[in-house]
């Protein structure tokens, strides 16, 4: 499998069978996407062209002379299988097939998808697909989906990967990860699953050193690959956070699925207690998809339930303490020892119990203190940060000594404790929480999204243990981020 997979994410050369020289056209967006970026050698395959883009075209991949790593094919349905031969000839690992008009279209579809794969299986070629939009990697420049970056963002490279089995959502989530700067490891879009799977991908980036936690969307696992699928997230949840987006949770919605990929949604209940049994965190909406995964990318899983609050605003204090509540976290009363140690770094007005509220007349120093206080108290297990940069007392500089402080502190506990932070405000307000996640601190624009994140630190923390693995994952996450 790995020999497959290093084709498929760090190929040294593409195929583009398919290639147009039509801009309106998927073959040409392909190609112009990889040859915008991606660092390998590229061959465009079309019959009817000697160059596109500056590259010179070839026949049929037949005709390359060179090894031909990875093969992304974009030719009508009834064509695939003779290119997927070709492909097979030619000593070709792995082909991601985006054309459609396989199982998702009927019965004669999915006789095509079965010739397909039984030409794959015949050469020792693996499937992405089909009926999908590709892969990205953005550490390695490959992009092998069909949309135009001047309509779309696509994100950095980063820590969380995303597998879809839609190609739809799975491209509006590139775009919104973009324009939220959220960083990418990689991105797979499975299609049909006709043959590489979540199972198969499982395997793989429970090893990958580049991702730290494993998203999902997913519609349903196909006839024969449930046991692999459950077998590949126990082996994967005591070493990465899985976090999965189920669709098709009501009658209609699992009729949908059916005419989508083809697939079928299977009973709800089922996926909901496979998730709980496996340890894998399970979604409600993308934006809570990513929320989830951004803390635990960035952020060690709390030790335990008590949360402490730390604000500047009263308001916010309490609404964050009911969001907790309403998530079965705990917001403990302090002790009185520590009280009295804040008591004596606040301004007489603060309120030294948790939530902690420094008020609109705090300063820097006010809310470094408090934060130290707090991790080394004992008494909490995770802290949602409430800055409010706006108010006058506090500095421009507080990102950067509130990191410092925080890092100098964790090196020194025993466990780490999570921090995310809440920033609610404007233009300047997002302009600070943008440089904090920047630095390691994921940020939510409101108090409930950064309860739902400690919700699955706490969650994922509670896993770790019941697995016996938590103290393996905290020392390697501490190694990764340096604290």
């Amino acid at each position: 499998m790995e020999r497959y997979f290093e084709a498929l994410f760090n190929p040294r050369s593409v195929a583009i069978v398919g290639a147009s020289r039509d801009p309106t056209k998927v073959g040409y967006q392909i190609l112009y996407n990889l040859k915008a970026r991606y660092r390998g050698r590229i061959y465009p395959i079309n019959p009817h062209a000697e160059e596109i883009l500056g590259l010179k075209c070839y026949r049929s991949v037949l005709e390359v002379p060179d090894e031909i790593d990875l093969a992304v094919i974009s030719v009508p349905a009834p064509i695939v299988p003779q290119v997927a031969e070709e492909c097979g000839r030619k000593g070709i690992p792995v082909a991601i097939v985006i054309s459609g008009g396989f199982k998702e279209i009927g019965p004669e579809g999915a006789e095509r998808e079965k010739k397909l794969i039984e030409i794959a299986r015949k050469y020792g070629m693996r499937i992405v697909g089909p009926n999908c939009v590709g892969i990205y990697v953005p550490k390695v420049g490959l992009n092998t989906t069909f949309l135009n970056p001047a309509r779309m963002g696509f994100p950095p490279h980063g820590h969380i990967a995303f597998i879809s089995q839609s190609g739809a959502f799975g491209i509006a989530v590139l775009d919104w990860a973009a324009m939220r700067g959220i960083g990418i490891s990689k991105f797979v879009s499975v299609g049909n699953k006709a043959d590489i799977d979540e199972a198969d991908l499982l395997q793989y980036l429970v090893e990958d050193e580049d991702t730290r936690v494993i998203t999902m969307y997913i519609e349903g696992v196909e006839e024969g690959r449930g046991r692999p699928f459950v077998e590949a997230l126990k082996k994967t949840t005591p070493r990465k956070p899985v976090i999965a987006l189920k669709s098709g949770r009501s009658e209609a919605g699992a009729r949908a699925i059916a005419s989508h990929t083809g697939s079928l949604a299977g009973t709800d209940a089922v996926y909901g207690a496979v998730f709980r049994q496996t340890g894998v965190i399970r979604a409600y909406g993308m934006e809570d998809l990513f929320d989830m995964a951004t803390a635990l990318a960035m952020q060690p899983p709390a030790p335990g339930p008590r949360v402490a609050i730390l604000t500047v605003g009263g308001g916010s204090g309490v609404m964050a303490t009911d969001a907790c509540s309403d998530l079965g976290l705990e917001v403990p009363r302090l002790s009185d020892a520590t009280v009295e140690k804040l008591r004596k770094v606040l301004l007489p007005i603060a309120s030294p119990y948790n939530p902690v509220d420094l008020t609109g007349s705090a300063r820097d120093e006010h809310m470094l203190d408090a934060l130290e206080i707090l991790l080394r108290s004992g008494e909490v297990d995770a802290v949602i940060w409430i800055p409010y940069f706006m108010v006058p007392g506090i500095s421009e500089q507080i990102v950067e000594k509130f990191v410092a402080r925080l890092r100098e502190v964790s090196r020194e506990l025993d466990k780490p404790i999570p921090v995310v932070g809440a920033a609610t405000g404007g233009e300047y307000t997002w302009k600070l929480a943008k440089k904090a996640e920047e630095m390691g601190i994921p940020m939510y624009l409101s108090v409930e999204r950064a309860a739902r994140a400690v919700w699955a630190l706490y969650t994922y923390g509670k896993w770790l243990k019941r697995c016996g693995t938590y103290e393996e994952y905290v020392e390697r996450f501490r190694k990764i981020v340096g604290i």
